[in-house]
């Protein structure tokens, strides 16, 4: 491109957040000249902007699962990078505190971090590629994940959202109603094989269906309760259906149920019965001796959901309560619509136990 404008001087490309007027293909800048004339010379930055992309949807995959997180990069106009480019994964957390360090690559050295290394790394198949490849999915890899590409001073990135397919349960633990600061709310999810909830996940349990009218923590620390159908005591029957939200809690001191997640099963579930029923204590030793373990409350949702599972016969949990799973609704099995019936927690009683088998 000739330039037509004596004293003008053409630098090197650089990088930098300057909001310049606009681009075609050169910034300009105006300066005054050094022989106190009052001239200006136009300066001209040829400057090659660096484009960063990803998937606008969601990435849908499973627990147990490998996945692939799409992103690739190019200049605008087309230029060779003249530096080693440096490409960084990291996880964006649900309360926006500091961002969790995934995968960091420069040319063919590649290194993960924390619960990532040995199942993160990149797929550079193609010219310009910097996707990240996750094995073994685990219920705490949902989320926002942000690829940033670093060539010299140029640092551009953008974000996609992995989901996995699952199912968002309601918990409330032996003690009942509003029992569980944020710290045993997290604790009381893993222990049922599951991890506290997103507001998206929450979102998209109640536009599947789901309708609880207690209040219940969630990953970023807020407190909401999905409501399908308003009613007097669950918000009022003025407001809309939707999700209510009580916002953020104070972590320690505040105390509410939660919202579990918990995604496919890479395992069974099944159900043992004797004559006259068992203790949970005998459930427990039934389920060991065959191969198994007691199933948690986010197993037998999962089996619920993915599996079908289906049986009207109330069983025993790990965490001592005794449910349920209704795929099918019949007389003399519960309300009438599909779901996991609960008979709570009792403190003696004889019942069935549902066993799950890693496969």
């Amino acid at each position: 491109l000739p330039l037509l404008l004596l004293g003008a001087t053409l630098l090197r490309p650089c990088g930098g957040s300057y909001q310049h007027p606009f681009y075609n293909g050169f910034y300009y800048n105006h300066v005054m000249n050094d022989k106190g004339d009052g001239h200006e010379n136009v300066v001209y930055f040829s400057v090659a902007k660096l484009i960063v992309e990803t998937p606008k949807d969601p990435v849908y995959s499973s627990s147990g699962a490998n996945v692939t997180l799409p992103c690739h990069y190019h200049y605008e106009p087309e230029q060779e990078s003249k530096h080693k480019i440096r490409i960084k994964w990291s996880k964006l957390r649900d309360d926006y505190t500091k961002e969790q360090d995934v995968l960091v690559a420069i040319g063919k050295t590649q290194v993960a971090f924390g619960a990532f290394k040995g199942r993160a790394g990149l797929r550079q198949s193609g010219r310009r590629e910097a996707s990240l490849v996750v094995s073994d999915l685990r219920l705490q890899d949902a989320g926002k994940y942000r690829c940033e590409v670093i060539d010299g001073l140029e640092d551009e990135s953008n974000v996609v959202e992995l989901r996995l397919q699952g199912i968002v349960f309601p918990y409330q633990p032996r003690g009942g109603q509003y029992q569980l600061n944020f710290a045993e709310a997290e604790r009381a999810c893993r222990e049922q094989g599951a991890v506290v909830a997103s507001f998206s996940q929450l979102l998209q349990a109640w536009s599947e269906g789901l309708d609880w009218c207690s209040a219940g923590w969630l990953a970023d620390g807020t407190v909401h309760y999905p409501i399908r159908q308003p009613r007097a005591h669950c918000g009022g029957l003025h407001l809309a259906p939707g999700i209510r939200s009580y916002g953020p809690r104070h972590r320690r001191l505040h105390r509410f149920d939660v919202f579990c997640f918990s995604s496919a099963l890479r395992g069974e579930i099944f159900y043992v019965e004797r004559p006259g029923g068992l203790t949970l204590e005998e459930g427990g030793q039934a389920c060991r001796a065959a191969g198994a373990e007691v199933a948690r409350v986010g197993q037998l949702y999962s089996a619920w959901k993915f599996l079908g599972l289906d049986r009207c016969d109330a069983g025993w949990l790990a965490d001592g309560s005794v449910r349920y799973p209704i795929a099918k609704p019949r007389a003399n099995c519960g309300p009438g619509e599909p779901g996991v019936r609960s008979f709570g927690f009792p403190a003696a009683g004889r019942f069935g136990v549902f066993c799950y088998k890693e496969r």
